[in-house]
């Protein structure tokens, strides 16, 4: 008899449909093997799908997969497999915690349907300009900076959307991704993020990338809260709070899809 999984697609960092970024969760009584999870993320071809498995000793799991490999941490996945879990899995829960390969992860709802993610501070340091890094996106960065992401910081917002990078150049780059980022004109800071290497051309928008992005403008504007614009085609908007060692990334979320796989 063939195996029927749950499926929902969200989109996350969003309060309609067709914005934000669209995530998969995928619920589990049991982890399927790593060839299973990487296949079914490969064939529901979004920027990432999150696994999720109710541990009644280790609470709530979570592991999250591009089309092409598992990745330590996602942040869009995250906030709409907690949106899942609010109005799907656990109904009345206020506060999830997931445990995952980057620690213990706390998403809590907050007023106005918005849903607050605490997450690891991973403040970038200063690097030269990589080599290939000005052809691949087709414009030179102020600055160029390096956490898990390459963090290229230009003059203006109007660089950041004007941008059009070689993907195919991108992805020789030796970096999970690129996060090209400026001030904004009606935000703190925007940005964009690039990721081919991981099959991720462009994020529409990247929680995890805040991880970076936050603590860099804090220190830089000298101020804790932050208004964050996503300047992708579908764009998004994130709240943002520097808290030393740990990020508050804040966003809503709503339901495009909900279905099962049949394996």
């Amino acid at each position: 008899m063939p195996t029927r999984l749950r499926l929902y697609q969200v989109d996350a960092f969003s309060s309609q449909v067709f914005g934000g970024n669209p995530a998969a969760v995928c619920p589990l009584d049991a982890w399927l093997p790593d060839e299973v999870l990487q296949a079914i993320a490969a064939e529901n071809n979004l920027s990432e799908t999150a696994f999720v498995l109710r541990d009644e000793i280790r609470g709530w799991q979570i592991r999250w997969f591009t089309p092409a490999q598992e990745v330590d941490l996602c942040g869009h996945a995250t906030l709409a497999a907690a949106y899942i879990l609010f109005t799907r899995l656990a109904p009345g829960l206020e506060r999830a915690q997931f445990n995952s390969r980057s620690g213990p992860l706390v998403v809590t709802q907050q007023e106005g349907e918005w849903m607050e993610m605490d997450f690891p501070s991973r403040p970038p340091e200063p690097c030269a300009v990589p080599e290939g890094l000005v052809e691949a996106l087709g414009a030179e960065p102020r600055e160029t900076l390096l956490s898990r992401d390459l963090l290229a910081v230009f003059d203006s917002e109007e660089q950041v959307r004007a941008l059009n990078p070689d993907m195919g150049k991108l992805a020789q780059l030796d970096f999970f991704a690129v996060a090209a980022t400026a001030r904004g004109s009606e935000a703190d800071f925007v940005s964009r993020f690039f990721a081919p290497r991981v099959g991720v051309p462009e994020d529409p928008v990247t929680g995890s990338a805040h991880c970076t992005l936050v603590p860099y403008w804090a220190q830089k504007l000298s101020k804790k809260q932050l208004l964050a614009h996503q300047v992708s085609a579908r764009g998004g908007v994130l709240q943002c709070e520097d808290r030393g060692e740990r990020v508050g990334i804040s966003g809503q979320a709503v339901l495009y899809l909900e279905g099962h796989i049949i394996l």
